[in-house]
C-alpha cells in the first residue's frame, strides 16, 4: 500500500516547485515507508511513498510510460488482485512490461483501454494519471472506496492527496471549517456524505468514480454502481455461488511478495476469512492470526446489542479448530492516552478516539509479524448483519436507522453555532439525498424495498467511515489491511438477492452463515454480532473524566467555541454519557471525542467561520 500526492495547476511552472511537492509527500512517510519518489513537470507534479508488496524491486513510482512522443504518468496506491489476467490480456493486446508490479498493468491499462479501464479492476485503489497527450488528470478511486483519495480545487488547477496532511503540506491549502464541515463532525459523523472532504474547499473522489481534470474543469466519471435488479436464485444456489466467490476472494488477496496474515476476533466475519485464507494456504503452512483483547474485559463485560460476547474465547476456538499460529494482543490501558496524538494524526479529522487508539495498537503489533493482513470488515453491511436491519422500530424510522433513540454530537452545539448549522435540517437532507440516489428494484414489497434502502445507507454512508478508520489505522501503522467482504463482485451479487435469501430463518446474515459455516465451529458460526470491543478499565474512565473537568476550567478551549460547556457539565454532573460519533456508544466514547475534537483544533489550527 503506498501514498500519493499531486499538483496540477495551468498558469504557473511546476517544475520549480520540488519543494513543496517533497513536503507533501513526506507527510504520507507512514503510508509507505519503504521509497520515495517525485516527478515533474510543467503543469503537473506527482509524489509517492511507497509500501512494497509486489515486485519489490521493480515497482518504483511514479511510473512512466509514454504515447507517442508524450509522457503518461502514475502515482497509484493500492492492489489490484486480477492483475495477472489483464496483464495477459494486455500481452496478447502487444504491450510489452519491464516489471512485475500491478502497477504498470494498470498504467497499461489506461494506455489500451482509456477510461474504460477503470471498470477492468478488481481491487482497493486510488490513483492518479497524467496524460500529457491530452494535458488531462484523472483521478480514481477503487468500486467501495476502501482507498482514500482527497482533492482540493485552487483557482488555477488542484491538489490532491491519500490524505488532507498531503494537501495541507501545500500553502495554497488552508484547515478552515464551515457550517457543512460542522455539521459532518457533528451530525453524521456515523454517517459522512460522500465526496465531502470535511475541512472547506477540500473533497473527495467519490467510491466508483473518476474525475478527469483539465483546463476546461473538473468532470465526474461513474465507472460503477449498484444496479436495480433482483435475481432469485433456487434453494441452496446463492450460498453457493457465494461460498464460490469468496474462495476466489480470498484467494486473489494472498497474493503478496511480503508476509501476510489474518485479524481474528472470533466473530463470523473474520473467522470465514481466516478458515477460508488457512485452506487456500493448504497443508505444511500455517497461517498467522491476530485478536485483540484487554486485561480487564471478562471482569468488567456488560451486554448490549452491539456487544454480545467476549471475542477472546471464540477466537481460540476458531484459531485451534482452523489451525492457525494465532496471537492475542492485549491493550493497556495506559497505553490509550500515549497514543492520541498519533492517532488524531494519522485521522487528521476527530475521529472515535479510545477505539481509534486500541485499533492503531493491535495494527503495531500485527506489524512486527506480517506486512498485510485480511480483515472481515464490511460483511454486515453486505450481508444486513448489524442491529438496524433487525430492529423494527430502527427499519421504520424515517432517518438513518442507526440514529434510532440516539442523540448525535450536535445536541453539544452553543446555541449560535446550532442556529447556524441547523444541524436537524442537516441530516434529513442527507438521508432524502441517499434514499434518492439508492436503485429500486420493480415488484419487491413495501418492506423488502424499505430493507433495501437501509442495505444501500449501510453500505454508502455507514461503510465508508469503518473504511476510513481502517484505513488510517493500518496505514499508520505501515500495514496493507485487505477486506475481502468489499470486493465488488460479492457486493453486487449480494445487493441483487431478495432480502428472505440473505437473512432467512431469523438468523441475521443467513446466507453468509450457509455458505461457509461448515469451515467453523458450531458456537462461531450461530454466534451473533459483537462489535468492535471498547476499552472496559474504570480507570481509563476515571481519567476522561478528569481531563474533561479540566478542560471545562480551561480558558478559552477551542473546542467551546462550537460546544456548550454548560451542556456538557450538566451532562457531567448527572451522570450521563456524552453523545459520540459512534452509534454502538459507551461511557468512555463521548468524553474521548470531546477530549479529541479539543486536541485537534489545536493541533491543526483549524480557522472557524
Amino acid at each position: 500500500m503506498c501514498g500519493i500526492v499531486g499538483w496540477v495547476d495551468w498558469t504557473r511552472d511546476l517544475r520549480f516547485e520540488k519543494n513543496t511537492i517533497s513536503k507533501m509527500t513526506a507527510t504520507l512517510t507512514l503510508r509507505g515507508p519503504d521509497d520515495e519518489g517525485v516527478w515533474l513537470s510543467e503543469r503537473m507534479a506527482f509524489g509517492h511513498r511507497r509500501l512494497s508488496i509486489i515486485d519489490l524491486s521493480g515497482g518504483a513510482q511514479p511510473m512512466v510510460a509514454s504515447d507517442g512522443d508524450l509522457p503518461v504518468v502514475i502515482t497509484y496506491g493500492g492492489e489490484v488482485y486480477n492483475f495477472r489476467e489483464l496483464r495477459e490480456q494486455l500481452v496478447e493486446a502487444g504491450h510489452r512490461f519491464r516489471t512485475r508490479s500491478d502497477t504498470e498493468v494498470v498504467l497499461r491499462a489506461y494506455l489500451q483501454w482509456g477510461v474504460e479501464a477503470f471498470a477492468k479492476f478488481n481491487g482497493m485503489f486510488a490513483l492518479a494519471i497524467w496524460d500529457a497527450k491530452r494535458s488531462e488528470l484523472w483521478l480514481v478511486r477503487d468500486h467501495l472506496g476502501i482507498k482514500p483519495l482527497y482533492y482540493y480545487p485552487t483557482e488555477t488547477g488542484l491538489i490532491f492527496g491519500s490524505e488532507p496532511k498531503a494537501i495541507l503540506a501545500n500553502p495554497l491549502a488552508r484547515a478552515e471549517l464551515d457550517a457543512s464541515g460542522v455539521a459532518e463532525i457533528f451530525a453524521v459523523a456515523s454517517a459522512p456524505t460522500p465526496g465531502h472532504g470535511l475541512y472547506r474547499n477540500f473533497h473527495q473522489v467519490k467510491p466508483g468514480r473518476a474525475l478527469r481534470v483539465s483546463e476546461r474543469g473538473v468532470n465526474e466519471y461513474s465507472y460503477w454502481s449498484l444496479p436495480g435488479e433482483l435475481h432469485e436464485p433456487r434453494s441452496g444456489a446463492a450460498a453457493e455461488r457465494v461460498r464460490e466467490l469468496l474462495e476466489d476472494i480470498v484467494q486473489r488477496q494472498m497474493v503478496s511478495d511480503v508476509p501476510l496474515g489474518a485479524l481474528l476476533s472470533g466473530g463470523l466475519d473474520s473467522s470465514a476469512v481466516s478458515a477460508l485464507a488457512a485452506r487456500t494456504l493448504g497443508v505444511g503452512r500455517r497461517l498467522s492470526t491476530f485478536s485483540v483483547d484487554f486485561p480487564e474485559s471478562r471482569a468488567e463485560f456488560q451486554r448490549t446489542a452491539w456487544h454480545d460476547s467476549l471475542d477472546e474465547p471464540y477466537a481460540q476456538e476458531v484459531a485451534r479448530h482452523v489451525g492457525t499460529d494465532h496471537t492475542t494482543i492485549l491493550v493497556q490501558p495506559e497505553d490509550v492516552q500515549k497514543y492520541e496524538d498519533t492517532v488524531l494524526r494519522a485521522r487528521d479529522f476527530p475521529g472515535w478516539g479510545e477505539m481509534d487508539i486500541s485499533l492503531y495498537l493491535l495494527f503495531t503489533k500485527v506489524r512486527r509479524h506480517t506486512t498485510v493482513v485480511l480483515s472481515g470488515e464490511a460483511a454486515d453491511e453486505v450481508f444486513g448483519g448489524y442491529p438496524y436491519f433487525h430492529d423494527e422500530r430502527a427499519v421504520e424510522h424515517p432517518g438513518f436507522p442507526w440514529m434510532y433513540g440516539k442523540s448525535s454530537p450536535s445536541i453539544l452545539l452553543r446555541r449560535e453555532v446550532e442556529d447556524a448549522v441547523r444541524p436537524l435540517d442537516y441530516v434529513e437532507d442527507r438521508y432524502h439525498e441517499a434514499v434518492a440516489e439508492a436503485p429500486t428494484v420493480e415488484g419487491e414489497s413495501e418492506r423488502d424495498a424499505r430493507l433495501r434502502k437501509i442495505g444501500y445507507l449501510s453500505l454508502t454512508r455507514w461503510l465508508p467511515s469503518l473504511l476510513e478508520r481502517n484505513d488510517r489505522m493500518s496505514m499508520a501503522a505501515g500495514l496493507e489491511a485487505r477486506v475481502p467482504f468489499c470486493d465488488h463482485r460479492l457486493v453486487e451479487y449480494v445487493w441483487k438477492l431478495p432480502w428472505s435469501a440473505k437473512n432467512g430463518d431469523g438468523l441475521e446474515k443467513a446466507l453468509l452463515r450457509g455458505a461457509i459455516g461448515n469451515l467453523l465451529p458450531a458456537s462461531v458460526a450461530n454466534r451473533r454480532k459483537s462489535g468492535f470491543p471498547a476499552n472496559p478499565n474504570q480507570g481509563y474512565l476515571r481519567s476522561l473524566l478528569d481531563r474533561s473537568s479540566q478542560l471545562l476550567a480551561t480558558p478559552n478551549a477551542p473546542v467551546f467555541e462550537l460546544v456548550d460547556p454548560v451542556k456538557v457539565r450538566t451532562l457531567l454532573e448527572q451522570g450521563s454519557a456524552l453523545p459520540s460519533p459512534r452509534s454502538s456508544s459507551s461511557q468512555t466514547a463521548g468524553l474521548s471525542f470531546l477530549l479529541n475534537l479539543d486536541q485537534w483544533l489545536r493541533t491543526y489550527r483549524v480557522g472557524i467561520g
